[in-house]
């Protein structure tokens, strides 16, 4: 039982920073999509949908990362893994992005085919476009610093994020 508890404190810590991570940048996504959307009457995203959606994002990064493919540039400069992983979880978000809105107008059609041809007629793409650039600059950014924290370590990396920071000797001479 107590190894059961262990393995359940290890994954559940492992998935709390990109799920907590996910869970802020799709609200910020959310608040977003509803000041574009003010006055046009598509509903948007519950805040419960968000943090399923942060859950299913932060099993996936984890998941992702076990995966040979995903680290495919350890030799290299951090960009290429950055650029990497980026481009691979983008890819992901998008799908998920247009399967959410295929999902509302199935429902409204009575189809999956029905639907998606609606959506294709009825999708405001300069709002699909803009949510996902959006979502590209946050993906981008989560690589960036979890690449960083991989490379110099997590308890390095909250040390200097969060301090105490050992003094300079250097800072002290100018």
């Amino acid at each position: 039982m107590n190894s059961v508890f262990t393995k359940l404190k290890k994954e559940f810590l492992a998935i709390l920073p990109p799920t907590l991570y996910f869970f802020v940048a799709l609200h910020l996504v959310v608040v977003i999509r509803v000041l574009m959307l003010e006055g046009t009457g598509i509903p948007a995203t519950t805040s419960v949908s968000v943090a399923l959606a942060a859950l299913i994002l932060g099993k996936a990064v984890l998941i992702a990362d076990l995966l040979p493919i995903i680290n495919r540039y350890p030799e290299k400069p951090l960009i290429y893994n950055v650029v990497w992983k980026t481009l691979l979880y983008q890819l992901v978000a998008a799908v998920v992005h247009y399967a959410e809105r295929l999902v509302d107008f199935a429902r409204q059609a009575g189809g999956v085919v029905a639907g998606n041809e609606k959506l294709l007629a009825e999708i405001v793409w300069p709002h699909f476009w803009a949510v996902q650039i959006l979502l590209f600059l946050l993906i981008l950014m989560y690589c960036t610093l979890h690449e960083l924290v991989r490379l110099v370590g997590k308890d390095k990396a909250k040390q200097m994020f969060f301090g105490p920071l050992p003094s300079d000797p250097n800072l002290d001479q100018r």
